[in-house]
């Protein structure tokens, strides 16, 4: 690692302060520019402990960056991987308070929950789809905390991958009884289509994301437990969203779900 621990501590404190107070801030590479990716996670894992210390609870983890496109844009060969805590969860149709967020994006997403833990490296699709319980339609809530979204990648992961809320429903299916790859996905917004794409838009496969998290943490010396919700990655690009919009996510024989925001 290139930056020191009071370093890495002040800039955690900076992060999740300006998630709580909804104020955006520079990306922090501009200050840091020998900050390298072991910093990044680590100043991640530093925002994740002080919300623990405040009796948070986990109750997963995202993938982003799951286009092969866009991490071959970015010169990466995984996406990158932050954390869910039950602040974060949205209840099916309730609503988003927009003053309490910078400048949200709405991503449709197809969820796994595990049925048994999953450990890595090593962990492949199949791995994934036999220790999966159910998946489910998701809409992530991104809210980078970097002023205009302008942001690089060691940036975007000390952010916890721009992490604020979700919200999942739908109906619920066996994750081996569905072809993942194959599910269409209509995101609208005040009824309207606004993006659509496939289950294949995620690494060519959804479960292929969820393997490399289980890697990531297998790096670490972690391992992704039994009943974790783990969101797979936008399967279209994100759309801005505002106070008045309602948004629905519908995935073929996975019902929808959908969130207001005020």
């Amino acid at each position: 690692m290139a930056l020191n621990a009071s370093t890495l501590d002040q800039l955690a404190d900076h992060l999740e302060t300006c998630q709580l107070k909804a104020q955006d801030t520079l990306k922090i590479t501009e200050s840091h520019p020998d900050m390298d990716w072991d910093d990044a996670y680590a100043i991640q894992d530093r925002i994740l402990a002080r919300k623990l210390a405040r009796g948070a609870r986990v109750v997963g983890y995202k993938a982003g960056l799951t286009s092969h496109a866009k991490m071959k844009q970015m010169g990466v060969t995984d996406p990158v991987f932050g954390f869910l805590v039950d602040e974060f969860v949205v209840p099916e149709g309730a609503e988003v308070q927009v003053s309490d967020l910078i400048h949200p994006k709405v991503e449709p997403e197809i969820c796994f929950i595990t049925r048994t833990e999953l450990k890595g490296p090593g962990c492949h699709i199949g791995a994934v789809l036999a220790a999966s319980d159910v998946v489910l339609p998701g809409i992530e809530v991104i809210d980078s905390r970097y002023r205009d979204f302008k942001f690089d990648l060691k940036s975007v992961v000390a952010d916890n991958t721009s992490a604020a809320r979700f919200v999942v429903g739908g109906r619920i299916a066996s994750a081996r009884d569905v072809d993942l790859r194959t599910l269409g996905v209509v995101l609208e917004k005040n009824g309207q289509p606004v993006a659509m794409g496939a289950g294949a838009a995620v690494l060519g496969h959804p479960a292929a994301a969820v393997a490399m998290l289980v890697n990531h943490l297998g790096r670490r010396g972690q391992s992704l437990p039994a009943g974790s919700l783990v969101l797979s990655g936008g399967i279209t690009e994100a759309v801005a969203v505002q106070a008045g919009d309602n948004v629905t996510l519908r995935i073929q024989n996975l019902g929808s779900v959908s969130v207001r925001f005020v």
